[in-house]
Protein backbone atom coordinates (compact mmCIF):
# COMPACT_ATOMS: atom_id res chain seq x y z
CA UNK A 1 0.00 0.00 0.00
CA UNK A 2 1.09 3.60 -1.17
CA UNK A 3 0.42 6.10 1.42
CA UNK A 4 2.15 10.14 1.73
CA UNK A 5 3.89 11.24 4.56
CA UNK A 6 3.07 14.66 5.42
CA UNK A 7 5.78 15.18 7.85
CA UNK A 8 8.80 13.96 4.91
CA UNK A 9 6.19 15.09 1.94
CA UNK A 10 7.36 11.96 0.29
CA UNK A 11 5.46 8.73 -0.80
CA UNK A 12 5.93 5.38 1.16
CA UNK A 13 5.47 1.64 0.48
CA UNK A 14 4.03 0.83 3.46
CA UNK A 15 3.95 -3.29 3.09
CA UNK A 16 6.27 -3.72 6.33
CA UNK A 17 3.93 -4.86 8.82
CA UNK A 18 5.62 -7.11 11.28
CA UNK A 19 3.28 -9.74 12.85
CA UNK A 20 3.96 -11.40 16.12
CA UNK A 21 6.66 -14.41 16.35
CA UNK A 22 5.49 -16.94 18.86
CA UNK A 23 8.66 -18.74 18.91
CA UNK A 24 8.90 -21.95 20.91
CA UNK A 25 12.56 -21.10 22.46
CA UNK A 26 13.66 -17.94 23.97
CA UNK A 27 15.66 -15.57 22.10
CA UNK A 28 18.27 -14.34 24.25
CA UNK A 29 20.89 -13.23 21.54
CA UNK A 30 23.58 -14.63 22.69
CA UNK A 31 25.93 -13.40 20.02
CA UNK A 32 25.79 -10.01 21.83
CA UNK A 33 24.99 -11.30 25.25
CA UNK A 34 27.48 -14.57 26.51
CA UNK A 35 27.14 -13.07 30.22
CA UNK A 36 30.78 -14.52 31.23
CA UNK A 37 31.94 -11.77 28.62
CA UNK A 38 31.08 -8.15 28.09
CA UNK A 39 28.58 -7.62 26.01
CA UNK A 40 29.04 -6.89 22.48
CA UNK A 41 27.98 -3.94 20.15
CA UNK A 42 27.48 -5.56 16.49
CA UNK A 43 26.68 -3.73 13.20
CA UNK A 44 24.99 -4.49 10.10
CA UNK A 45 25.75 -0.80 8.90
CA UNK A 46 21.59 -0.53 8.42
CA UNK A 47 21.11 3.34 8.09
CA UNK A 48 17.94 4.88 9.68
CA UNK A 49 17.36 8.57 9.82
CA UNK A 50 17.10 11.20 12.13
CA UNK A 51 13.66 12.66 13.03
CA UNK A 52 13.67 15.19 15.46
CA UNK A 53 10.02 16.11 17.02
CA UNK A 54 8.64 19.07 16.63
CA UNK A 55 8.40 19.22 20.61
CA UNK A 56 10.65 17.58 23.15
CA UNK A 57 10.49 17.33 26.86
CA UNK A 58 11.70 16.06 30.14
CA UNK A 59 9.68 13.56 32.33
CA UNK A 60 10.72 12.72 36.06
CA UNK A 61 10.98 9.18 38.11
CA UNK A 62 12.59 10.45 40.75
CA UNK A 63 9.57 9.16 43.70
CA UNK A 64 9.33 5.88 41.62
CA UNK A 65 12.25 4.35 40.25
CA UNK A 66 14.75 6.71 42.26
CA UNK A 67 12.62 5.94 44.99
CA UNK A 68 13.75 2.42 44.85
CA UNK A 69 17.47 3.31 45.27
CA UNK A 70 17.65 5.31 48.38
CA UNK A 71 16.04 5.47 51.69
CA UNK A 72 12.55 6.27 50.80
CA UNK A 73 11.42 10.19 51.07
CA UNK A 74 9.13 12.20 54.07
CA UNK A 75 5.83 13.62 52.31
CA UNK A 76 7.32 16.78 53.03
CA UNK A 77 10.96 16.12 51.34
CA UNK A 78 8.65 15.08 48.17
CA UNK A 79 6.50 18.11 48.33
CA UNK A 80 9.49 20.40 48.28
CA UNK A 81 11.30 18.57 45.68
CA UNK A 82 8.51 18.16 43.46
CA UNK A 83 7.71 22.72 43.77
CA UNK A 84 11.63 22.24 42.78
CA UNK A 85 10.67 20.50 39.78
CA UNK A 86 8.00 22.74 38.77
CA UNK A 87 9.91 25.92 38.93
CA UNK A 88 12.90 24.15 36.87
CA UNK A 89 10.48 22.93 34.25
CA UNK A 90 9.16 26.32 34.29
CA UNK A 91 6.19 28.55 32.78
CA UNK A 92 6.06 25.85 29.75
CA UNK A 93 6.00 22.77 31.47
CA UNK A 94 9.63 21.53 29.60
CA UNK A 95 9.40 18.87 32.90
CA UNK A 96 6.16 17.78 31.47
CA UNK A 97 5.32 14.80 34.36
CA UNK A 98 6.33 13.13 37.38
CA UNK A 99 6.17 9.43 38.47
CA UNK A 100 4.79 8.33 41.18
CA UNK A 101 4.18 4.52 43.13
CA UNK A 102 0.51 4.80 44.73
CA UNK A 103 0.60 1.80 46.86
CA UNK A 104 1.22 2.74 50.35
CA UNK A 105 -0.13 5.26 52.41
CA UNK A 106 2.84 7.64 52.47
CA UNK A 107 2.61 7.48 49.02
CA UNK A 108 -1.00 8.69 48.35
CA UNK A 109 -0.23 11.51 51.16
CA UNK A 110 2.62 12.65 49.05
CA UNK A 111 0.42 12.69 45.84
CA UNK A 112 -2.35 15.17 47.84
CA UNK A 113 0.46 17.11 48.93
CA UNK A 114 1.69 17.58 45.73
CA UNK A 115 -1.46 17.69 43.92
CA UNK A 116 -2.57 20.89 46.80
CA UNK A 117 0.51 23.39 45.08
CA UNK A 118 -2.26 23.48 41.80
CA UNK A 119 0.19 22.82 39.14
CA UNK A 120 0.20 22.25 35.92
CA UNK A 121 3.38 20.75 35.44
CA UNK A 122 5.15 18.18 36.20
CA UNK A 123 1.37 16.74 35.76
CA UNK A 124 1.35 13.83 38.48
CA UNK A 125 1.30 10.05 37.07
CA UNK A 126 1.17 6.37 38.31
CA UNK A 127 2.71 3.37 38.19
CA UNK A 128 1.58 -0.11 38.81
CA UNK A 129 1.90 -4.24 38.39
CA UNK A 130 -0.04 -5.43 35.42
CA UNK A 131 -2.79 -6.04 37.53
CA UNK A 132 -6.50 -5.04 36.90
CA UNK A 133 -6.68 -5.08 41.38
CA UNK A 134 -3.55 -2.47 40.62
CA UNK A 135 -5.76 -0.10 38.32
CA UNK A 136 -8.82 -0.02 41.29
CA UNK A 137 -5.85 1.87 43.06
CA UNK A 138 -5.13 4.39 40.34
CA UNK A 139 -9.02 5.13 39.74
CA UNK A 140 -9.46 6.29 43.24
CA UNK A 141 -6.38 8.57 43.13
CA UNK A 142 -8.65 10.29 40.38
CA UNK A 143 -4.66 10.10 37.98
CA UNK A 144 -5.24 10.59 34.58
CA UNK A 145 -2.27 8.42 33.17
CA UNK A 146 -0.69 5.72 34.89
CA UNK A 147 2.87 3.05 33.57
CA UNK A 148 2.25 -0.57 32.94
CA UNK A 149 4.94 -2.90 33.37
CA UNK A 150 5.37 -4.57 30.04
CA UNK A 151 7.99 -6.32 29.80
CA UNK A 152 9.01 -7.33 26.37
CA UNK A 153 12.23 -9.58 26.14
CA UNK A 154 12.46 -13.18 26.03
CA UNK A 155 14.55 -12.71 29.41
CA UNK A 156 11.32 -11.58 31.35
CA UNK A 157 8.91 -12.91 29.32
CA UNK A 158 10.17 -16.62 29.41
CA UNK A 159 12.67 -17.39 32.04
CA UNK A 160 10.91 -14.51 34.46
CA UNK A 161 6.84 -14.57 33.57
CA UNK A 162 6.99 -18.31 32.10
CA UNK A 163 5.36 -17.38 29.66
CA UNK A 164 4.75 -17.36 25.93
CA UNK A 165 5.59 -14.53 24.00
CA UNK A 166 1.26 -14.68 22.46
CA UNK A 167 0.69 -15.43 26.42
CA UNK A 168 2.71 -12.46 27.27
CA UNK A 169 1.10 -9.90 25.09
CA UNK A 170 -2.60 -11.27 25.09
CA UNK A 171 -1.99 -10.29 28.98
CA UNK A 172 -0.67 -6.78 28.51
CA UNK A 173 -3.49 -6.08 25.76
CA UNK A 174 -6.38 -7.09 28.21
CA UNK A 175 -4.57 -4.80 31.16
CA UNK A 176 -4.51 -2.14 28.55
CA UNK A 177 -8.12 -2.36 27.34
CA UNK A 178 -8.75 -2.34 31.30
CA UNK A 179 -7.25 1.05 31.79
CA UNK A 180 -8.91 2.17 28.52
CA UNK A 181 -12.38 0.79 29.91
CA UNK A 182 -11.72 3.38 32.62
CA UNK A 183 -10.99 6.19 30.91
CA UNK A 184 -7.15 6.47 32.17
CA UNK A 185 -4.43 6.72 29.55
CA UNK A 186 -1.72 3.82 29.99
CA UNK A 187 1.85 4.37 29.51
CA UNK A 188 3.14 0.91 28.85
CA UNK A 189 6.95 0.65 30.26
CA UNK A 190 8.93 -1.85 27.49
CA UNK A 191 10.89 -3.27 30.22
CA UNK A 192 14.26 -4.48 29.19
CA UNK A 193 13.69 -3.74 25.06
CA UNK A 194 17.47 -3.87 24.28
CA UNK A 195 17.24 -7.34 24.82
CA UNK A 196 14.32 -7.68 23.43
CA UNK A 197 13.08 -8.93 19.72
CA UNK A 198 11.84 -5.33 17.85
CA UNK A 199 10.80 -7.03 14.85
CA UNK A 200 8.90 -10.35 16.10
CA UNK A 201 7.76 -8.57 19.70
CA UNK A 202 8.51 -5.04 19.89
CA UNK A 203 6.74 -3.44 17.01
CA UNK A 204 4.17 -6.18 16.53
CA UNK A 205 2.66 -5.31 20.20
CA UNK A 206 3.16 -1.63 19.78
CA UNK A 207 0.88 -2.52 16.20
CA UNK A 208 -1.91 -4.06 18.62
CA UNK A 209 -1.81 -0.73 20.97
CA UNK A 210 -2.23 1.27 18.13
CA UNK A 211 -5.16 -0.67 17.45
CA UNK A 212 -6.62 -0.37 20.89
CA UNK A 213 -5.97 3.67 20.48
CA UNK A 214 -7.83 3.75 17.23
CA UNK A 215 -10.62 1.49 18.75
CA UNK A 216 -11.02 3.70 22.11
CA UNK A 217 -10.32 6.83 20.71
CA UNK A 218 -7.62 7.92 23.73
CA UNK A 219 -3.93 7.86 23.41
CA UNK A 220 -1.68 4.87 24.48
CA UNK A 221 1.90 5.53 25.40
CA UNK A 222 5.02 3.26 25.31
CA UNK A 223 7.76 3.67 27.33
CA UNK A 224 10.76 2.46 25.58
CA UNK A 225 12.83 1.02 28.67
CA UNK A 226 16.83 0.68 28.66
CA UNK A 227 16.24 -1.79 32.09
CA UNK A 228 20.21 -2.83 32.04
CA UNK A 229 21.87 -0.13 29.99
CA UNK A 230 22.92 -2.23 27.09
CA UNK A 231 21.27 0.28 24.45
CA UNK A 232 23.82 2.19 22.35
CA UNK A 233 23.46 5.22 20.16
CA UNK A 234 25.73 4.22 17.14
CA UNK A 235 24.41 4.18 13.38
CA UNK A 236 24.39 0.93 11.72
CA UNK A 237 24.13 -0.88 14.94
CA UNK A 238 22.31 -4.32 15.00
CA UNK A 239 18.71 -4.67 16.90
CA UNK A 240 18.10 -4.68 19.67
CA UNK A 241 20.60 -2.85 21.38
CA UNK A 242 20.77 -0.09 18.63
CA UNK A 243 18.80 3.27 20.06
CA UNK A 244 17.85 4.89 16.49
CA UNK A 245 16.13 1.05 15.49
CA UNK A 246 14.48 1.21 18.30
CA UNK A 247 12.87 4.36 17.78
CA UNK A 248 12.57 4.38 14.02
CA UNK A 249 11.04 1.14 14.51
CA UNK A 250 8.01 2.09 17.06
CA UNK A 251 7.50 5.63 14.66
CA UNK A 252 8.02 3.99 11.18
CA UNK A 253 6.52 0.66 11.30
CA UNK A 254 4.24 0.68 14.53
CA UNK A 255 3.26 4.51 12.98
CA UNK A 256 3.38 5.61 16.82
CA UNK A 257 3.50 9.11 16.90
CA UNK A 258 6.47 11.02 18.33
CA UNK A 259 4.42 12.75 21.28
CA UNK A 260 3.57 9.19 22.48
CA UNK A 261 6.84 7.75 22.39
CA UNK A 262 9.43 8.04 25.81
CA UNK A 263 12.80 7.04 26.95
CA UNK A 264 14.10 5.87 29.81
CA UNK A 265 17.64 4.58 30.11
CA UNK A 266 20.12 3.22 33.03
CA UNK A 267 23.86 4.41 32.81
CA UNK A 268 25.14 1.07 33.30
CA UNK A 269 27.34 1.43 30.57
CA UNK A 270 27.82 4.91 31.01
CA UNK A 271 25.56 5.72 28.04
CA UNK A 272 22.31 6.88 29.70
CA UNK A 273 22.76 10.53 28.77
CA UNK A 274 24.28 10.20 24.85
CA UNK A 275 21.66 7.67 24.65
CA UNK A 276 18.60 9.81 25.83
CA UNK A 277 19.55 12.53 23.68
CA UNK A 278 19.99 10.03 20.35
CA UNK A 279 16.09 8.75 21.50
CA UNK A 280 15.11 12.47 21.13
CA UNK A 281 16.78 12.97 17.42
CA UNK A 282 15.59 9.87 16.22
CA UNK A 283 11.93 10.81 16.97
CA UNK A 284 10.93 10.18 20.52
CA UNK A 285 9.23 13.48 22.66
CA UNK A 286 10.35 12.50 26.06
CA UNK A 287 13.04 11.33 27.82
CA UNK A 288 12.55 9.91 31.24
CA UNK A 289 15.33 11.15 34.47
CA UNK A 290 15.33 11.54 38.05
CA UNK A 291 17.15 14.00 40.15
CA UNK A 292 20.58 13.61 40.29
CA UNK A 293 20.27 10.10 38.39
CA UNK A 294 19.84 8.36 41.64
CA UNK A 295 18.18 4.79 40.27
CA UNK A 296 18.24 1.23 40.49
CA UNK A 297 22.11 -0.01 40.15
CA UNK A 298 24.07 3.02 38.24
CA UNK A 299 20.93 4.79 38.00
CA UNK A 300 19.32 6.87 35.61
CA UNK A 301 19.40 9.27 33.02
CA UNK A 302 19.84 12.51 35.34
CA UNK A 303 17.48 15.02 35.09
CA UNK A 304 19.96 18.20 35.32
CA UNK A 305 21.88 16.64 32.91
CA UNK A 306 18.90 16.14 29.83
CA UNK A 307 18.17 20.06 30.70
CA UNK A 308 21.53 20.67 29.65
CA UNK A 309 21.03 18.54 26.25
CA UNK A 310 17.75 20.65 25.73
CA UNK A 311 19.44 23.98 25.41
CA UNK A 312 22.12 22.53 23.13
CA UNK A 313 19.66 20.59 21.22
CA UNK A 314 17.44 23.40 20.69
CA UNK A 315 19.58 26.77 21.13
CA UNK A 316 17.27 27.52 24.18
CA UNK A 317 16.04 26.47 27.71
CA UNK A 318 12.40 27.92 27.03
CA UNK A 319 11.85 28.74 30.25
CA UNK A 320 13.40 26.62 32.23
CA UNK A 321 15.84 27.77 35.44
CA UNK A 322 18.58 25.88 35.56
CA UNK A 323 19.12 28.02 38.77
CA UNK A 324 17.22 25.48 40.71
CA UNK A 325 19.86 22.70 39.66
CA UNK A 326 21.51 24.35 42.25
CA UNK A 327 18.90 24.54 44.81
CA UNK A 328 17.92 20.51 44.43
CA UNK A 329 22.08 19.49 44.30
CA UNK A 330 21.40 22.00 48.49
CA UNK A 331 18.78 20.26 49.46
CA UNK A 332 19.58 16.45 48.41
CA UNK A 333 23.26 17.13 50.53
CA UNK A 334 22.17 19.40 53.13
CA UNK A 335 18.48 17.78 54.07
CA UNK A 336 18.41 14.81 52.60
CA UNK A 337 21.77 13.80 53.63
CA UNK A 338 23.13 12.49 50.46
CA UNK A 339 26.58 12.81 49.14
CA UNK A 340 27.12 13.74 45.72
CA UNK A 341 30.29 12.73 44.31
CA UNK A 342 32.73 15.83 43.73
CA UNK A 343 32.93 15.67 40.14
CA UNK A 344 29.47 14.89 38.87
CA UNK A 345 28.67 17.33 36.27
CA UNK A 346 26.98 20.61 37.13
CA UNK A 347 26.00 19.61 40.94
CA UNK A 348 29.23 18.16 42.58
CA UNK A 349 31.41 20.36 44.57
CA UNK A 350 34.06 20.36 42.66
CA UNK A 351 32.63 20.54 38.72
CA UNK A 352 33.69 24.27 38.31
CA UNK A 353 36.58 24.17 40.77
CA UNK A 354 40.36 24.63 39.35
CA UNK A 355 43.25 23.44 41.52
CA UNK A 356 45.95 23.74 39.06
CA UNK A 357 48.07 27.02 38.86
CA UNK A 358 48.03 27.39 34.94
CA UNK A 359 44.24 26.90 34.95
CA UNK A 360 44.06 29.56 37.80
CA UNK A 361 46.07 32.17 35.36
CA UNK A 362 44.13 31.56 32.40
CA UNK A 363 41.29 31.82 34.39
CA UNK A 364 42.36 34.91 36.27
CA UNK A 365 43.18 36.45 32.77
CA UNK A 366 39.64 35.46 31.36
CA UNK A 367 37.56 32.75 33.38
CA UNK A 368 35.90 31.50 30.35
CA UNK A 369 39.12 30.13 28.96
CA UNK A 370 38.33 27.34 31.58
CA UNK A 371 34.73 27.61 32.64
CA UNK A 372 31.90 25.56 30.40
CA UNK A 373 29.90 28.73 30.02
CA UNK A 374 29.08 31.58 32.97
CA UNK A 375 28.03 29.32 35.45
CA UNK A 376 27.40 31.80 37.91
CA UNK A 377 24.58 33.28 35.73
CA UNK A 378 23.49 29.90 34.59
CA UNK A 379 23.28 28.02 37.30
CA UNK A 380 24.22 30.62 40.49
CA UNK A 381 27.63 28.38 41.14
CA UNK A 382 30.61 30.99 40.16
CA UNK A 383 33.89 29.46 39.19
CA UNK A 384 36.07 29.14 42.27
CA UNK A 385 39.54 27.73 42.57
CA UNK A 386 40.85 25.83 45.70
CA UNK A 387 43.93 26.49 46.97
CA UNK A 388 46.75 23.95 47.26
CA UNK A 389 50.52 23.52 46.04
CA UNK A 390 49.86 23.50 42.75
CA UNK A 391 47.74 26.85 42.95
CA UNK A 392 50.64 29.57 42.49
CA UNK A 393 50.08 33.70 42.72
CA UNK A 394 47.28 33.32 40.03
CA UNK A 395 45.32 31.08 41.62
CA UNK A 396 45.51 32.76 44.88
CA UNK A 397 44.58 36.26 43.49
CA UNK A 398 42.01 34.54 42.36
CA UNK A 399 40.75 33.19 45.37
CA UNK A 400 41.74 36.63 47.19
CA UNK A 401 39.51 38.48 44.75
CA UNK A 402 36.39 35.83 44.87
CA UNK A 403 36.56 36.25 48.37
CA UNK A 404 36.73 40.04 48.61
CA UNK A 405 34.50 40.84 45.94
CA UNK A 406 36.83 43.09 44.21
CA UNK A 407 36.10 43.26 40.13
CA UNK A 408 37.95 45.61 37.65
CA UNK A 409 40.14 47.93 38.66
CA UNK A 410 40.11 46.97 42.20
CA UNK A 411 41.20 43.37 41.40
CA UNK A 412 44.72 42.14 43.20
CA UNK A 413 46.77 41.08 40.55
CA UNK A 414 49.18 37.83 40.93
CA UNK A 415 51.83 40.57 41.62
CA UNK A 416 50.46 41.75 44.63
CA UNK A 417 52.38 41.67 48.08
CA UNK A 418 49.33 40.37 49.54
CA UNK A 419 49.32 37.80 46.71
CA UNK A 420 53.30 36.79 47.48
CA UNK A 421 52.55 36.96 51.55
CA UNK A 422 49.62 34.17 51.19
CA UNK A 423 51.73 32.04 48.62
CA UNK A 424 54.60 31.97 51.24
CA UNK A 425 51.90 30.70 54.10
CA UNK A 426 50.41 28.21 51.47
CA UNK A 427 54.15 27.24 50.48
CA UNK A 428 55.64 26.60 54.19
CA UNK A 429 52.32 24.37 54.55
CA UNK A 430 53.14 21.84 52.36
CA UNK A 431 56.88 22.37 52.96
CA UNK A 432 55.78 20.97 56.39
CA UNK A 433 54.50 17.89 55.27
CA UNK A 434 50.70 18.67 54.36
CA UNK A 435 49.12 16.82 51.37
CA UNK A 436 45.39 17.56 51.88
CA UNK A 437 44.02 21.22 49.82
CA UNK A 438 43.51 24.41 52.08
CA UNK A 439 39.80 25.20 53.31
CA UNK A 440 38.11 28.69 52.44
CA UNK A 441 38.22 28.87 55.91
CA UNK A 442 41.98 28.70 56.94
CA UNK A 443 42.51 31.10 53.93
CA UNK A 444 40.07 33.49 55.64
CA UNK A 445 41.66 33.32 59.01
CA UNK A 446 45.61 33.71 56.92
CA UNK A 447 44.06 36.94 55.61
CA UNK A 448 42.78 38.35 58.62
CA UNK A 449 46.24 37.39 60.12
CA UNK A 450 48.59 38.12 57.19
CA UNK A 451 46.84 40.78 55.79
CA UNK A 452 44.11 42.69 57.80
CA UNK A 453 44.40 45.91 55.87
CA UNK A 454 42.31 43.93 52.82
CA UNK A 455 39.45 43.51 55.00
CA UNK A 456 38.89 47.15 56.38
CA UNK A 457 36.92 48.49 53.00
CA UNK A 458 35.94 44.72 52.27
Amino acid sequence: MISYNKRKNLLELRKYKYSLQDVAEPNLYRDNFTYDEIPKCTFNYRLVPMNMPDEIWITDTTFRDGQQARTPYTVQQIATLYEMLHRLGGPNGKIRQCEFFVYSENDRRAIEACREMGFAFPEITGWIRATTEDFKLVKNMGLKECGILTSCSDYHIFNKLHKTRKEAMEDYLHIVESALDMGIVPRCHFEDSTRADLYGFVIPFATELQKLMEKYQLPVKIRICDTMGYGVPYPGVTPPISVPAIIYGLNHFAEFPSELLEWHGHNDFYKAVVNATTAWLYGASAVNTSLLGIGERTGNTPLEAMVMEYAQMRGTLDGMDPTVITEIAEYFEKELDYRIPDRTPFVGRDFNVTRAGIHADGVFKDEEIYNIFNTEKILNRPLSVEINKNSGLAGIAYWLNQYLKRTGDDMLSKNSPEAALLKDWVDQQYDNGRVTFISKEEMEDAVKRLTPHLLENA
